[in-house]
């Protein structure tokens, strides 16, 4: 049977009671007594726990005076709380099977329950009210199950805690930009007129999967995104199975994950002789980027990098409106970026060593874009990139 000794845990118990003692203090100093954390990310990174399970209620409990979190979760997926975590065994607290899906009760009600039978019924609870899985119906049953208890937005409290990356998380965040230039590359050969959309892709979540080397990788938390020559103009589309043209652009949007850890990462592609506006474009984009990532340095701000990208773009005549990055790290689907610090106007987020970032320089005009994005990290020495795929528009011939 697998067990504790046989599954590879991707971190030490040193580092999540590190973790844990951050979140704690962070806690304690916002006016919470408890946090309830619901984000399978944030939930991943306090205990280590991982599963595909996120699609029932689950959660990790963390009371600023008790030493180890506890965590609850449907009967099925309490065997891989034990495997994956150091929990103390009364920590992993099973809900009834009968409530998955329940048409009246639900799991909080246990969960309500558990939190009464610690004494903690009183208690100010911090909640992750945005977090992807913690769903109206969940916040209803906890309210109503809790009358005695202060219940408030913690706003992010986990995620903003795992902004600044230890050095072993950095290691993961490294090993991740190794795959994703492997993925981004592997993509790019495939790009031959007549190959259909979907064999690219294929070929994507293969590379994505198969890793490097002893490294492999793990499911992304979005899937490999591709546009298409008019398509280009937006961002978010996936693949078809119609074939790759004879010429114009093509712009991918792909990443790696290692241990969850994700290296987000677009480049933009042209077949054939691609035209001067498109050429134009595209230099814009890879030099302006250059400019931002050596700004992202300690003690800059989050808008004080985007400014510098702004200035650059508005000198070759272009604008982008939307953001131009946000944090990334350890996530699960749907969404990689870590809904914390952004590169945008008003952020006054000052940067630190360790923060980690997706620069998403794409810039989408009405019937085409482009976009070379990077995975970076923040050092001394400006932006260190994850990834070492051409920082230009590749042409393919």
């Amino acid at each position: 049977m697998l067990d504790a000794m046989t599954y590879p845990r991707a971190f030490e118990s040193a580092e999540y009671d590190r973790r844990v003692g951050l979140v704690k203090e962070r806690a304690a100093n916002a006016g919470f007594d408890l946090l309830l954390c619901q984000d399978p990310a944030s939930m991943g990174w306090l205990t280590g726990f991982d599963g595909w399970s996120f699609y029932t209620p689950q959660a990790v409990l963390v009371h600023v005076d008790e030493p180890a979190p506890v965590w609850f979760g449907r009967a099925q997926d309490a065997r891989s709380a034990e495997i994956t975590t150091d929990l103390p065994a009364e920590n992993i607290v099973a809900f009834s099977e009968p409530l998955v899906h329940h048409p009246e009760m639900h799991p909080f009600d246990e969960l309500c329950e558990l939190i009464d039978a610690r004494g903690w019924g009183s208690a100010a609870i911090g909640v992750e009210l945005d977090a992807h899985y913690y769903t109206a119906r969940a916040h209803r049953h906890l309210v109503a199950g809790l009358p005695h208890a202060r219940i408030e937005d913690n706003r992010e409290l986990v995620n903003w805690a795992r902004l600044v990356k230890s050095d072993v998380e950095l290691a993961y965040m490294r090993e991740a930009g190794e795959i994703v230039t492997l993925v981004m590359n592997t993509a790019i050969a495939r790009l031959e007129p007549g190959v259909p959309q979907s064999e690219v892709i294929a070929d994507v979540y293969h590379a994505q999967i198969t890793g490097s080397g002893e490294k492999f990788g793990d499911y992304t938390s979005l899937c490999p995104l591709i546009q298409v020559g008019e398509g280009t103009s937006t961002p978010h589309l996936t693949w078809t199975s119609e074939p790759i043209p004879d010429s114009g652009l093509v712009v991918m949007e792909l990443a790696a994950a290692r241990r969850h850890y994700h290296t987000p990462l677009t480049r933009t592609m042209h077949l054939g002789a691609p035209s001067a506006e498109v050429a134009r474009l595209a230099e814009a984009i890879v030099v302006s980027g250059d400019a931002a990532l050596e700004a992202a340095r300690p003690g800059a701000t989050c808008e004080e990098v985007e400014a510098v990208w702004q200035r650059s773009l508005n000198r070759h005549g272009y604008e982008k409106a939307s953001r131009v990055g946000y944090s990334i790290g350890l996530n699960y689907p749907p969404d990689w970026g870590e809904r914390t610090a952004s590169l945008r106007p008003g952020d006054l987020t000052e940067l630190e060593a360790g923060m980690c970032f997706h620069f998403q320089s794409g810039v989408w005009l009405d019937d085409f874009g482009a976009a070379v994005s990077e995975p970076f990290v923040v050092t001394e020495a400006g932006g260190e990139r994850l990834s070492d795929v051409a920082r230009e528009l590749i042409v393919i011939d």
